[in-house]
This record gives C-alpha cells, sequence and structure tokens, in this order.
C-alpha cells in the first residue's frame, strides 16, 4: 500500500471518473464572501434542487444567488438565451443593485454549447453592471476548482498596479535600508513590494492571516476575492501573489500569465506546521529574517494534545474529492495517524511542490513510508486497495 521511506515521492496516474461533489456549490460561500455580489446558475432544474439542498438557506433569509433555468427550448434550439438573460439580470439589479454579477456554468451549458462568454460584454454593456462568466461544470471540474474558475475570472478584473519600474527598486532599495538600521528603530509594517494573498476565507482566518504576517513586518495589500467586488487589489509587473488553497492552480496561472505577477511558491497555511512553512516561504522574499515561528508552532501543538491522543495511531485513506487532500494528509501525518493512500481527482505538481515537498518531510521527519499518492482515482480499484 505505501512506499518505502527512503524511495522519492512519486504520483501514480489512474482513469476513473471524478467521483466529488458538484462544483457550482462554490456559490455557497462564495456569495457570503463577497458581499455586493449575485451569483446566477444557468443550468436545468436538477441544478436548482442540488442548489436547494446544498445550501439549506432558511425560508426568511436573502441570498445573493438564482437559478436561471433551461427549458426544453432552450436546451433543443438555442432560442432565446439572450433575452431569456438580460431580462433576469434587468430584475436582479432592480431589486438588489450588486457591484457585479457572475454567471457560473453548468453541464448543461457546456453540452449545448451556450456562448455565456459572447453574451456577457454585450449585456454588460446594456446594463451597466460587470458581468463574469466562471465555468464550474462537474464534467470537468472537481468540487472546489468552482472557486478557482470563479476567481480566475475576476483576476481579469482587477485593477493595474501602477507599480513602475523604477518605483519597484526605489521600494526594494529603501527596504533594505531600513533593514540595515538599528533595531531601536521599530515600525509596523517594512516598506516591501506590494503582496496579494488570493483565496476565499471566512473574514477572521483572513484577519489572523493578515496578523501573522504583520508580526513579521509583512503588509498583506489585498486579497482576492476581497470583501467587496470594489475594494479588488491592484495586479500588475512587480506585485507578489501567494495562494492560500491548494485548488487554485487556474487562478495562479492567470496571475503569472496574463497579469504579469509573480508568484510565491509555498506550502499551505492549513494547520499549525502548513501555516509555519507557508510564512517561512513568503519572509524571504522580501528579505525578512522569520522570527519566533517554531516557538509559536510548539505552543499550537501543545495545545492540541489531547486531540492528537485521540488520533495517534489511527489510519486514514483519502479516496479522492476536493483537492485538499494532499495538504490534509501531510497535517494527520504530523498528528501522528497513518495515511496510506491519498486520492486526489485532479493535480497542478508545479503548484502543489512545495506542499508535496513538506508532505515528503513530514514523513521522513515521523519516520513512516511515503503514502501512496493517486491522481484521477477508479474507485473500484480503491476500494479493492481498501479491502487489501
Amino acid at each position: 500500500m505505501s512506499v518505502n521511506i527512503d524511495e522519492p515521492l512519486t504520483v501514480e496516474c489512474e482513469t476513473g471518473n471524478y467521483h466529488t461533489f458538484c462544483p457550482i456549490s462554490c456559490v455557497s460561500w462564495l456569495y457570503q464572501k463577497i458581499e455586493d455580489s449575485f451569483f446566477l446558475v444557468v443550468g436545468t432544474k436538477t441544478c436548482g434542487y442540488f442548489l436547494q439542498n446544498a445550501l439549506g438557506v432558511m425560508i426568511f433569509a436573502e441570498p445573493r444567488y438564482a437559478m436561471a433555468e433551461l427549458e426544453e427550448g432552450d436546451i433543443s434550439a438555442q432560442l432565446n438565451d439572450y433575452e431569456g438573460l438580460k431580462k433576469l439580470c434587468i430584475r436582479i439589479r432592480k431589486d438588489r443593485d450588486p457591484s457585479v454579477i457572475i454567471w457560473i456554468g453548468t453541464c448543461t451549458t457546456e453540452i449545448i454549447k451556450m456562448d455565456l462568454e459572447g453574451m456577457a460584454p454585450k449585456l454588460e454593456w446594456e446594463i451597466g453592471i460587470p458581468i463574469l462568466v466562471a465555468r464550474a461544470n462537474g464534467l470537468d471540474y472537481a468540487f472546489t476548482q468552482g472557486e478557482d474558475t470563479v476567481l480566475a475570472a475576476m483576476a481579469h478584473r482587477c485593477p493595474e498596479s501602477e507599480f513602475s519600474v523604477r518605483e519597484r527598486k526605489e521600494t526594494i532599495q529603501n527596504f533594505f535600508t531600513f533593514h540595515s538600521r538599528k533595531k531601536e528603530e521599530l515600525v509596523e509594517y517594512a516598506n516591501h513590494p506590494s503582496l496579494v494573498l488570493f483565496g476565499s476565507l471566512p473574514s477572521n482566518v483572513a484577519s489572523q492571516l493578515n496578523l501573522e504576517l504583520k508580526r513579521q513586518s509583512i503588509k498583506v495589500s489585498g486579497w482576492l476575492p476581497a470583501q467587496k467586488y470594489t475594494d479588488l487589489p491592484s495586479l500588475g509587473d512587480g506585485v507578489y501573489v501567494c495562494g492560500i488553497n491548494p485548488f487554485l492552480s487556474r487562478t495562479a496561472t492567470t496571475l503569472v500569465r496574463r497579469q504579469k505577477c509573480q508568484l510565491i511558491g509555498a506550502p499551505f497555511p492549513i494547520g499549525p506546521d502548513g501555516t509555519r512553512a507557508w510564512i517561512e516561504k513568503i519572509c524571504p522574499v522580501f528579505g525578512v529574517e522569520p522570527q519566533g515561528l517554531e516557538e509559536r508552532e510548539e505552543r499550537i501543538w501543545e495545545s492540541l494534545k489531547d486531540y492528537l491522543d485521540l488520533v495517534r495511531g489511527k489510519s486514514v485513506f483519502f479516496m479522492g474529492d476536493n483537492l485538499l487532500e494532499v495538504s490534509l494528509a501531510r497535517f494527520l501525518i504530523r498528528c501522528g495517524m497513518i495515511v496510506h493512500e491519498i486520492g486526489i481527482p485532479y493535480m497542478d505538481k508545479r503548484y502543489q511542490a512545495a506542499e508535496l515537498s513538506l508532505l515528503q518531510d513530514t514523513c521522513i521527519k515521523m519516520r513512516v513510508p511515503i503514502p501512496r499518492i493517486v491522481e484521477k482515482p477508479d474507485n473500484s480499484n480503491q476500494i479493492r486497495r481498501i479491502r487489501e
């Protein structure tokens, strides 16, 4: 079931289908995170039933999402796609007045080749509200990748950074000048290039990460997504970006290739060990020597002692669902658990390179075999391996 502890980490690939939750469920946390947004899911009644069951919204609540249900005529002949969506968006503008409307494409729109990207710019010009298109169909994407497509679309709408090459050189020069001063001169933040973090987190968790970086004199310039669409961070050449979730490879690629940002390759802040490694990767980029991280991590592990005693020595088998599997396995191995296999629907080995390296280091530290990693696992084969 597992490779030898001395062997290098390898990733196998099977030919199974995605056995995951539908990616349109990303609406459930994104509409709450982006407070001035409205999500319009374009699909069939099946999608509507799924959203109703998955989100479980109270009858008195007013969630900022809706279904544009395609009828048989729309699916067979694409009769009134544009006019139908136009009526819905005008009603949304009148009732909710959002700063942005986000169309979520589903399996049906993919199958009938519905041109959402072609209709959106025209309608956006007509009604005067930004309209973003994100593909979140279960044919191509796993559960959490719905968020990835939304953030990748949103990255195109971020304002361009005015941080010129000359300004960047001056900032870096001033930054190192600051660090050459005496320790008695204390300031809250170092003067360094912009840092933007991408990934959706609850506000209190995002604030904690901001605070952890502030302890190291590093300022977070913005988040993607921001609490409000109108507060999207500036992006461009000279802006550093770092992800906080392992399923955002499309967003990372968009930020690097289209927005010319510089990606900080780091493990993900999942667990005390991951958070420490994440900060330790960010600090050197800005010339900062990390302070006190080892002691803080040890204190957190000590506070978790009662829980660690419950799971230590127990085993876990990841069948693959949400692209968080590698990070969770690494954390659980550090907690003392035995991980037999890590199934994952899809993996971008470049984006998760630092996480895979940390997994290997954790296995060596805990003196356990490196788990078998299987991309796009076949469930029948997995069940057989579980029985074995």
